[in-house]
Parts: structure tokens; C-alpha cells; sequence
């Protein structure tokens, strides 16, 4: 790993590059397996997932994200060599920042990051804490997918809550699997998905936003993946999450209900079903002692409201060392979360693929 954190994964790494306003957002995915089929085409179908401006629950910056991949493919299959992957920042307006540069917005990482970095660092767009980061994780994710593929793993992900309104119904894997991107808040149920479009215009009317919790799912893991203490399967899953801008929790399975469950209550029975070792409820979320059991790994991920809001806030005007007001003008998301579902997605999928290499569930030259 990196020692200034711009790198996650031990065997499949990522390593990722630019900020909100410059040039461009990459990835290099070093430690990919050779002979993998991947095209420029597989990494945009899953970046045209994470595209905003085409919903009015979405911010109205209208970027194209057009994938490149510029190494480590040749004759549409993985080379070994690191495969570095862009897209280019098109549609950028860095007036707005230019305003309150010395104004920290509240909710964002401006005060943290202009003392880490003493002032240096690239503010426009929130520079490289802005969620235009999550492109270079949806790349490697496009990747990782692929990879997992070849072991028959399926990674999903859906939107469960947003603000006050929750989903209550049971979903199908084919639930999530063909309704999420066929409305704008990426929830499986089209009633819910209505009820939390409105809460999201709602709050956006009013010049709030609102925040919520998204699921996400990895089928047929196999058992086994994991290397406590310090390499838990879990724990590199939630520190991943965590590197996604705006996720305040992470937990799996039962979570914190887990805490107001008797032992006999949260403990999954183990059965036999076809020959094959299996839990009668999945409390757990498929991770017991860092490893997976081979169930379903289930991980629920929240996320705070939007910060950028046009509403009058307090702050301190930084040059002068005064309090003071701010007023935020640009175009920011009302609700990060129905963006955030296929992230969510890639940082699972990425973190699995990982785990899959470096135990040799996935060789490194593939046939």
C-alpha cells in the first residue's frame, strides 16, 4: 500500500490520480492477470452508470466520461503490465470555488485539507476529496467485475434509504438485477423509487439535501477469502467503503442490530444443502473472523446528506481570521446516494478480486 494513501490492494492495487477541475481523473490497476478480455466500451458501461446531469436528482454538470485506456492492453486482452485508465474534465466551471477559496464550506474537507496541505492543495471542485474521485474506482471496478467473473462471482449493489423514506419490501437478486438503472434513485422497488425521488426534490426545493443508505451484495464468494487479523476480508471491504467521499458507516450483515440480538438470535445454523455446507440465515453478511463463509457477503454502506447546499451557513473567512457567512452557488447533487450505488459496486468488487489473487483463486495468466 501506499504511504500517502493514493494506493489500496496488496496483490490487484489501485492507484489513483487527479482532482475534480484539472486535466483529467485515472486509475492504474497494477497486478491484473494477464489474458483478461477488456475494452474501453466494458469500462464506459460501467461509468456511464455513475454519470450525472441526467436526472433531476443528479448535479447538472454534464461530463461525458469518456474511458481511455492508455496501458497494460493489448489486442483487447490484459497484458500483466499496470493498466492505466482516464477520463478527461470537460465540463468545468471553477468560478464558484474561486469565491470562498478562503472561505471553508461547511460539511466539506476545505479546512482540513488547507491545513494538511498549507493552502497548496487544488481547491476547485473540492480538488481530490470531490466525488469526481469515484470515476477512477468505477474504472477499477469495471476490472475487478470482469476479473470475478471468471469465478462466477456477481458483485450488486441498490439503494435502501433515502432520508426518511426507507425500503420495506423484500427484493430478488432478479429484482435489483433489472430494476436499479431503470430509475433515477437506483432502488429496486419502482414504488419505493418514486417515494425517494420526492424526498430527494423535497429537500432539494427547499435548499437542503438528504442523505441515505445503499446495500451491496457479493454472490458465490467463495469461502475462505480473508487474512487476519490486520487483512480481514471485512475490514479491507469497510476501509475501502470509508474512501468513498460522504460514507459516515459501514456495517454487514445484522450490523448494529447485532447489538440487540440474544446469542441464539444472531448466530447462523449451519445446514447441508446439496452436499454443501451452508447457514440457515446470514446474520453474519457472509464474513465470519475476517474470511468468507460462502454465503452471500451483504454490507450496507451510509452516507451523509449533501454538503453543498445554497442555504446561508456560518464559517470563517480564513485571510482575515473572522466569522463570517457563506452563500454556495455551482452545481452540486441534492443526494449523492443514487451516484453512489455503483461505487459502491466497484469498491466491493474491487476489494474481493484483490483477496481472489492473492489466494490464487484467480491465476495470474487466465486461459
Amino acid at each position: 500500500m501506499s504511504l500517502n494513501g493514493n494506493s489500496f490492494g496488496k496483490a490487484l492495487v489501485l492507484t489513483c490520480f487527479g482532482e475534480s477541475h484539472g486535466e483529467c481523473v485515472g486509475a492504474v490497476v497494477d497486478g491484473c492477470p494477464a489474458g483478461l478480455p477488456i475494452s474501453e466500451s466494458m469500462v464506459q458501461a460501467e461509468l456511464d452508470k455513475r454519470r450525472p446531469g441526467f436526472a433531476d436528482v443528479s448535479t447538472p454538470r454534464r461530463e461525458e466520461d469518456v474511458a481511455e485506456i492508455l496501458s497494460g492492453v493489448f489486442n483487447g486482452f490484459t497484458t500483466g503490465a499496470p493498466i492505466c485508465m482516464i477520463v478527461r474534465n470537460r465540463d468545468v466551471d471553477s468560478k464558484p470555488y474561486e469565491i470562498v477559496r478562503t472561505k471553508p464550506r461547511p460539511g466539506h474537507a476545505d479546512y482540513a485539507a488547507y491545513v494538511r496541505y498549507g493552502g497548496f492543495n487544488d481547491f476547485r471542485g473540492g480538488g481530490r476529496f470531490s466525488g469526481r474521485m469515484t470515476a477512477a474506482y468505477v474504472m477499477a471496478g469495471a476490472v475487478a467485475k470482469k476479473l470475478l467473473g471468471t469465478i462466477n462471482v456477481e458483485v450488486l449493489a441498490h439503494t435502501v434509504q433515502i432520508g426518511r423514506v426507507k425500503l420495506s419490501k423484500e427484493v430478488s437478486f432478479d429484482d435489483i438485477r433489472g430494476n436499479i438503472y431503470g430509475n433515477p434513485v437506483r432502488c429496486a422497488d419502482p414504488e419505493t423509487a418514486s417515494a425517494m425521488r420526492d424526498e430527494i426534490l423535497e429537500a432539494s426545493a427547499e435548499g437542503d439535501s438528504v442523505g441515505g443508505t445503499v446495500e451491496g451484495l457479493a454472490l458465490n464468494v467463495p469461502a475462505g477469502l480473508g487474512d487476519p487479523v490486520f487483512d480481514s476480508l471485512d475490514a479491507d471491504i469497510a476501509k475501502m467503503l470509508f474512501d468513498i467521499p460522504a460514507v459516515k458507516g459501514v456495517e454487514f450483515g445484522a450490523g448494529f442490530r447485532s447489538a440487540l440480538m440474544k446469542g441464539s438470535e444472531n448466530n447462523d445454523p449451519y445446514v447441508l444443502k446439496e452436499g454443501k455446507v451452508v447457514t440457515l440465515t446470514n446474520n453474519a453478511g457472509g464474513i465470519l473472523g475476517g474470511i468468507s463463509t460462502g454465503m452471500p457477503i451483504v454490507v450496507r454502506v451510509a452516507f451523509k446528506p449533501a454538503s453543498s447546499i445554497p442555504k446561508k451557513q456560518k464559517t470563517v473567512d480564513l485571510n482575515r481570521m473572522e466569522e463570517t457567512e457563506i452563500t454556495l452557488t455551482g452545481r452540486h447533487d441534492p443526494c449523492v446516494v443514487p451516484r453512489a450505488v455503483p461505487v459502491v459496486e466497484a469498491c466491493l468488487a474491487f476489494v474481493i478480486a484483490d483477496h481472489a489473487v492473492k489466494a490464487g483463486r484467480i491465476p495470474t495468466v487466465l486461459k
